[in-house]
């Protein structure tokens, strides 16, 4: 079954859920993370990569010098839906560990 498309004010809600750094972008939601170094963003990007395998919801990720960029959308429901945000506070508790 494929999940349900978030409307405007259940997008504006959900952003409210999380840190004030996540932004819409478009169909996706966005946040760019900073790290101390190079390693220590790639480690993340380890830790998101476990948490997507976990709900087979696999984020956008631009890796850089000390920062990485998070996008989230489900694909398959054609933009935003509950998994993203789902997935995005636990990819922010994940940027802290």
């Amino acid at each position: 079954m494929r999940p349900e498309l978030l409307d405007e004010d259940a997008i504006k809600r959900g952003l409210g859920t999380l840190s004030e750094n996540w932004v819409v972008e478009g169909r996706e939601l966005v946040r760019e993370f900073r790290f101390p170094s190079y390693m220590a963003g790639i480690e993340f990007v380890r830790r998101i990569a476990v948490l997507a395998e976990a709900m087979n919801h696999h984020p956008d990720l631009l890796v850089g010098w000390r920062k990485v960029k998070v996008r989230l959308s489900t694909h398959s429901a054609g933009g935003l839906t509950a998994l993203d945000f789902d997935l995005a506070g636990q990819v922010t508790a994940a940027a802290s560990a």
